[in-house]
């Protein structure tokens, strides 16, 4: 999707795991976040999310 990247995509720009950045969807952290069926589309241009207690 045009303006879109995967879970999968994020995880390696941002140095994280694929799995924190589905609960950082997941919990409303990422704006602009969607899910389709069963999958999290993020848009291009998504800032990490700053670090808290459940970003380890």
């Amino acid at each position: 999707m045009n303006g879109y990247i995967t879970v999968q995509d994020a995880a390696k720009k941002w140095e994280i795991t694929e799995r924190q950045v589905q609960i950082l969807c997941k919990s409303g952290r990422i704006d602009g976040a969607q899910k389709l069926s069963r999958i999290w589309i993020i848009p291009e241009k998504a800032e990490k999310p700053t670090k808290s207690a459940d970003m380890r």
